[in-house]
């Protein structure tokens, strides 16, 4: 036993190892820390991320003409992936109604020109 290894440390690398059904390598369990610490990362994130956005709800709150952009934000707080869903659908709705009016506006202004000539 190595003077920084701790009984502590030496139950949880058991449980690893009842957990994975035999004892890891110093690399595996290394890759297995740096995971654990990239999920505690990514955690810290979202949360940091999220209360920048309660922030700025509140913010719009104030601020009557940008009432429906603390609504959206309110949503997307409560219910972020079907509210990512709905955007996502959104935009592809809008994507198509700007390539269908391109295409009527050539379509009218070649008829318009066929008419004057």
């Amino acid at each position: 036993m190595t003077p920084s290894t701790t009984p502590e440390q030496l139950e949880q690398d058991l449980r690893t190892a009842q957990l994975h059904g035999r004892w890891l390598s110093d690399d595996e369990l290394a890759a297995l820390q740096d995971a654990r610490e990239q999920r505690i990362q990514a955690e810290e994130h979202r949360d940091h991320l999220r209360l920048r956005l309660l922030v700025l709800t509140g913010v719009c709150l104030l601020i009557p003409p940008l009432w429906p952009l603390a609504l959206g934000l309110t949503l997307y707080l409560l219910f972020p992936a079907t509210t990512r869903r709905v955007g996502f659908a959104a935009g592809l709705l809008l994507l198509a109604a700007a390539i269908g009016t391109t295409g009527l506006a050539v379509m009218l202004t070649i008829w318009l020109i066929s008419v004057l000539f």
